[in-house]
């Protein structure tokens, strides 16, 4: 017992500075922007991937109801209004260097956040009402070809898809993203700090 005093007495006295300096923070904070342009990117290129999938499967099929031809037009319409949306986003975090444009930057980021935060509140029920009416509006040719399963199913599916995405999968993305975006601009503001006082 004795020995864990002295141990926990050294422990008491040592002290740890931990100090980083504003070129590790401006390198720490570059690598989780480069992750956040990463991401924005590949969203990106799914949805376009998504759209072309669906412009394909709208063009190469024969369809006679219209009501087919205005789900898929639907379709098309949200993800690629979506798309310019999350492509203005990117811009804004990718025109400006930190370090030649430290402000600009700063004030990119900061609009970057509220514009993720409406996406996830306001575009993202646009986006969930109009793929919604676009399923409603091509079952309407498309189930009468399936049998009773299959028809279970593909409502199944795409109902229960449609409720997880807009409840459990949207909040765990705002809070996560809210998160990690308030960090980096802490981060941004403390190396902007560091950088005009000097040390």
């Amino acid at each position: 017992m004795q020995a864990f005093d002295q141990i926990q007495e050294l422990w008491q006295k040592h002290e740890v500075e931990v100090k980083f300096s504003a070129d590790e923070m401006l390198q720490q904070a570059k690598k989780e922007v480069n992750g956040i342009k990463l991401k924005s990117a590949l969203n990106i290129v799914g949805m376009l991937v998504c759209f072309i999938a669906i412009a394909g499967g709208w063009l190469f099929y024969e369809y006679e109801s219209w009501t087919t031809h205005a789900g898929f037009v639907i379709f098309l319409v949200a993800i690629l209004s979506t798309t310019v949306i999350l492509y203005r986003d990117y811009k804004l975090i990718s025109k400006n260097d930190f370090t030649v444009h430290p402000k600009e930057f700063l004030e990119g980021l900061k609009t970057y956040q509220v514009n993720r935060y409406r996406l996830y509140n306001q575009m993202y029920w646009f986006y969930t009402t109009a793929l919604s009416l676009g399923f409603i509006l091509t079952f309407i040719e498309l189930l009468p070809r399936l049998g009773v399963v299959q028809k279970v199913v593909a409502v199944g599916v795409t109902f229960v898809w449609l409720i997880f995405c807009s409840t459990i999968f949207r909040k765990a993305a705002l809070k996560g993203e809210k998160e990690r975006i308030s960090l980096l601009i802490e981060k941004f503001e403390r190396i902007t700090g560091q950088i005009s006082t000097p040390e």
